[in-house]
Parts: structure tokens; C-alpha cells; sequence
């Protein structure tokens, strides 16, 4: 379980956390929604101990966060995190080095399902095929908490199936995965929870069955809450 207790955080006149509280359960999948600049991916560094708050704490089931506690947590951020040089393969090696709970062979089955060659350069990859390399190096790692920031970027429609496939697939009730995307009505496949963040603030938030059970979908309650506070767009934070 982790918990996010008032966290607030400010790049300079700009902030991007503001007050913000949330826990997320163990074994929930969450949507984080937000228009870009919300606050998502700020929230994710920070609870991967990329980013330190200005204020407020994170817990991991009930301590606070240290080396030992960061190194159950894993996060695929939305820039690339390997070497042009490497193969598919030998980035999996590569992250081995660097992850005790990664597994090597379930990363290589992995690459083989989203049809990419272990001998492949990852110069060579299209970004579509780059982003299956991260979520592939994310997925294999045997952490408690698997965070995804974008991870349908730049893959096509039927991949996108296929790598939500792999998500659901390849993670069990032990592990918290938060994921963040444009793309509502994809996570809305996978989900069961949802936290929707304007401006930093966890303005809405909940199960899927609750929030939908007036009849409205988790993309129809995106419009409701950010129709008309677009100027919240830019650089996502």
C-alpha cells in the first residue's frame, strides 16, 4: 500500500503538486487521468524517490520511504532509459545489474509477445517498439509497486491490446500498478480504480464501479471535470 499524505511541490512560480493525499490499496490498478501539467508524473517520481517534496510524506505499507523501501518500487518513466548501442536483449542484462527482482527469463518471453527481436539495436526500433522495450524491462521486475507513465505512447491500436494484455496478464493481486495516459477509454479496460488530478489536486477519485454508477464512463467524467480548464495543458510535470 502506499500513501501519499499532502504532498506539495513547485518548480520555480509553478506548482505542481498542491495539498495532494491519496492511498493506493495493494493489488489496485489505477487510472491517474489528468491533462497534461496535472501533476501525474510528479506524483510518480516522488513515489519512486526521483523527486523530493516540498512538503508532505509517502508511505509504503505504513513506514516511510528509504533505499530499502524504493528498491519494491518500480517506474517506467516517459523518456527513454537505455543506449542506443544495446540490443533488446542486452538491455534486459543491463537492467538485471541494476534490479535484484528482475527476471531474465520472463523478460525475454516478454519481448518474443510484442514481437520484438532479442538481436534487434535499439537504435534501430520504431517508437512504438521502444516503448514495448520499457514496459517489457517494467513488467519483468518483481516489485510491489509497478508504476507506468504513458505507456501507450506512441503504440498502435492493436499493440496497444496486446500491451494491456501483457499488464493485466502479468501481475497479480500482491502488486500496486498505477498507470497514466491520454487515453481514457483504454485504461478504463484494465483499471478498477481512478484518480482524477487537476492542477495538482486529487480533485476526484474512487473504484470504477463507484464512479461509473451513474451510468457515466471514466472518459464521459474526464470531460466533466476538465472541459473548460484546458490552460492546465502544457508540459506534464
Amino acid at each position: 500500500m502506499v500513501t501519499c499524505e499532502h504532498l506539495t511541490k513547485k518548480y520555480s512560480q509553478v506548482t505542481a503538486l498542491d495539498d495532494l493525499s491519496i492511498t493506493f490499496e495493494t493489488g489496485g490498478r489505477y487510472a491517474l487521468l489528468g491533462p497534461n501539467g496535472s501533476g501525474k508524473s510528479t506524483m510518480m517520481k516522488m513515489i519512486a524517490g526521483l523527486t523530493m517534496p516540498d512538503g508532505g510524506r509517502i508511505l509504503l505499507d505504513g513506514e516511510p520511504l528509504t533505499w530499502r523501501a524504493k528498491a519494491k518500487i518500480a517506474y517506467m518513466p516517459t523518456e527513454p532509459f537505455y543506449f542506443n548501442y544495446m540490443t533488446c536483449e542486452s538491455f534486459g542484462r543491463y537492467y538485471a545489474d541494476f534490479f535484484k527482482d528482475f527476471n531474465m527469463e520472463k523478460y525475454m518471453l516478454t519481448i518474443r509477445r510484442m514481437d520484438l527481436d532479442p538481436k534487434a539495436k535499439a537504435k534501430e526500433l520504431s517508437s512504438g517498439m521502444m516503448a514495448k522495450l520499457k514496459i517489457a524491462a517494467t513488467l519483468s521486475r518483481g516489485a510491489a509497486v509497478l508504476m507506468l507513465d504513458e505507456p501507450l505512447n506512441g503504440i498502435d491500436l492493436i499493440a496497444r491490446d496486446q500491451v494491456m494484455d501483457l499488464i493485466a496478464d502479468q501481475t497479480d493481486a500482491s502488486q500496486t500498478i498505477l498507470m497514466s495516459s491520454h487515453l481514457v477509454d483504454e485504461l478504463e479496460k484494465l483499471a478498477d480504480h481512478a484518480v482524477y488530478i487537476r492542477k495538482g489536486k486529487n480533485v476526484l477519485s474512487g473504484s470504477v464501479q463507484e464512479l461509473e454508477q451513474d451510468g457515466k464512463s471514466l472518459s464521459d467524467l474526464y470531460r466533466d471535470i476538465f472541459a473548460g480548464h484546458m490552460e492546465d495543458a502544457g508540459e506534464d510535470k
